[in-house]
């Protein structure tokens, strides 16, 4: 056949991919990631201002974050200027939001049983319950002008106290955090001529309310210091002679050191447990 052309035609057989196909996994993978970068910023948000600014450091200064953390340090950003921070910080500060956290619990379960009567609502007392740098503080204080707590220089626990103490322990006892136990007196003189003073006579009251609080639960090795202030740190300072000056206080420490944002530092007390401190300084008061 002249002239005539020979025209093949070559046909290729796709086969394709169907439900074995492997483009799914990766639209999948990409959503994963998504879904897991969204819950990292919100549970970010939700964090201490100290951990994001850790966060904004290494994302503003990576190589001097990596540096610092390796040299012991951590970079803080504060817009592009890195600040040193001892490499621990971090860490503590996540510490921190715990241990917050669940003094939290605790602070909210005791005021509700407060709250709820637990036989101390007609008591002339008051007990106020609050965060603070140091902890968790717990004040029992004395709104009567008789003496609710203890006999007049006496440091033998009165059946208030002893109701009162019986709530707080019920919600202490299943802890683990440390104790701190502090008594303080109102500024009334008193000195006896054996030379026993405020200064013994707080810290006997406030060793009494460590012996009840263990005697109704509360594990005996949580308690680091029992501190006496006599009227040297009143409660209500214009007056020191108000009976909200004769109190009780415990409190919950943090667990780690802190430095706080004004420069001064939290440290736990390292003192083995059931020890006395006396908090020297200051004349007598009763």
């Amino acid at each position: 056949m002249d002239g005539s052309r020979v025209v093949i035609v070559k046909k290729k057989k796709v086969v394709k991919g169907g439900h074995h196909g492997g483009s799914w996994k990766v639209a999948y993978a990409d959503f994963v990631t998504a879904m897991m970068a969204f819950f990292l910023v919100m549970w970010i948000m939700g964090m201490d201002q100290g951990v994001k600014d850790v966060v904004e450091g290494y994302f503003s200064n990576p190589v001097g974050f990596k540096k610092a953390f390796g040299g012991g340090t951590n970079p803080l950003s504060s817009g592009n200027s890195p600040v040193n921070m001892e490499m621990r910080a971090a860490a503590l500060l996540l510490t921190r939001e715990l241990q917050t956290q669940t003094l939290e619990e605790t602070a909210g379960a005791l005021e509700k049983a407060i709250q709820s009567g637990g036989g101390v609502a007609d008591l002339e007392a008051e007990v106020e319950v609050a965060m603070t740098d140091e902890g968790l503080r717990i004040e029992l204080m004395e709104t009567g002008s008789e003496n609710v707590f203890f006999g007049v220089a006496s440091a033998q626990p009165r059946p208030s106290l002893i109701r009162l103490l019986e709530v707080v322990a019920a919600e202490l006892g299943g802890g683990e955090t440390p104790v701190v136990i502090e008594g303080h007196t109102d500024a009334r003189p008193f000195r006896t001529s054996s030379g026993y003073s405020n200064w013994e006579l707080s810290v006997d009251r406030a060793n009494a309310a460590r012996r009840l609080l263990v005697a109704r639960g509360v594990e005996g090795a949580r308690f680091l210091e029992v501190r006496g202030y006599a009227d040297r740190d009143p409660k209500i300072r214009e007056n020191p002679l108000d009976p909200r000056n004769r109190r009780i206080s415990i409190l919950l420490p943090f667990s780690e050191p802190i430095d706080l944002s004004d420069g001064s530092r939290i440290v736990p007390t390292e003192s083995a447990a059931g020890s006395v401190t006396v908090v020297e300084g200051g004349s007598n008061g009763s």
